[in-house]
């Protein structure tokens, strides 16, 4: 399956992409990452005639075409809402369609033609919950959590995964995975985003009542999909512990390494050690990590 990683991946995120593609084989399925991709352009431009925004992703979609795909996956929660968007765009405005088509000369034209989707997304409508289950080698009995999707996973309408105002996906995953996942009002609650650059202290008070909701209804850890909302939940959390005091603070983990983790891959390859929190204290205290015995993608 064609693979677009974008660029956090390959530097602050290398934790979500190690732990995706070792389970994602695992599971039968080989990302491939697409060639010469280039960077999506972070956020999907809103300004009616700024299409020079759009060229990025869509050189991307262009990159999908060329490998001969269909169909290409994404992790970054922001990558996919930008590639997304960009293919629709592309889809339903002729006019702009053969407007970026003419500016891209060297490039082939892209009409439209590829899927873009989350990896979330591949594991439900692809694999599906039943197929997950009867790989799961290490079910993650014990560990509470509370799912945190953010903003660019359900927002806008035409290219949320799941329903804009109650999506289960992430719930549904976690369950299978044996994860005890509570309930969390402020699952689709914005982190902040880039506020982080013009107004921090903004994204430490959103980021303060995210994690302190999740405290207050028992959650041992938030498992996320974006490498932004992994930055500003965890790297606030000194300045939260700083301001309040009390603060114990809470881990955040990517929804791809407990799945590693769930379906028998080693613990070095999920990378725990990159995360914000003590995540490797937290799961062998529940007893998971010295279960795994898995050394690599498959059996």
């Amino acid at each position: 399956m064609s693979y677009y990683p974008g660029c956090t991946l390959k530097t602050k995120a290398l934790n979500f992409e190690a732990s995706a593609i070792a389970a994602m084989a695992a599971l039968g399925v080989n990302l491939v990452e697409l060639p010469r991709w280039n960077c999506c352009g972070t956020v999907y431009s809103m300004a009616e005639d700024d299409l020079a925004h759009h060229i990025a992703p869509v050189r991307n979609l262009v990159r999908v075409s060329e490998q001969g795909s269909g169909k290409v996956v994404t992790l970054c929660s922001f990558c996919y809402n930008t590639l997304k968007r960009a293919d629709l765009l592309m889809r339903n405005s002729p006019e702009k369609r053969d407007a970026i088509n003419a500016f891209m000369d060297e490039e082939i034209d892209y009409q439209g033609d590829v899927e873009v989707v989350h990896l979330l997304e591949v594991l439900r409508d692809d694999l599906g919950w039943e197929e997950i289950a009867r790989e799961v080698k290490v079910p993650l009995e014990g560990l509470k959590v509370v799912p945190y999707y953010g903003c660019t996973l359900t927002r806008p309408q035409e290219a949320a995964i799941d329903s804009v105002e109650n999506p289960t996906v992430l719930q549904e995953l976690l369950r299978v995975l044996g994860v005890t996942v509570l309930d969390f009002p402020l699952a689709t609650e914005c982190c902040g985003s880039f506020e982080i650059v013009s107004r921090p202290d903004s994204v430490t008070e959103r980021a303060y009542a995210i994690l302190g909701m999740a405290l207050r209804k028992g959650a041992e850890a938030i498992v996320v999909s974006c490498p932004l909302c992994a930055h500003n939940l965890g790297q606030q959390q000194p300045k939260i512990a700083e301001k309040y005091g009390n603060f114990p603070g809470i881990p955040i983990i990517y929804f791809t390494q407990l799945l590693a983790l769930a379906v028998g891959i080693s613990p070095e390859l999920c990378r725990f050690d990159l995360n914000f929190g003590e995540v490797e204290a937290l799961l062998e205290k529940k007893g998971l990590l010295p279960q795994c015995e898995r050394s690599g993608v498959g059996e």
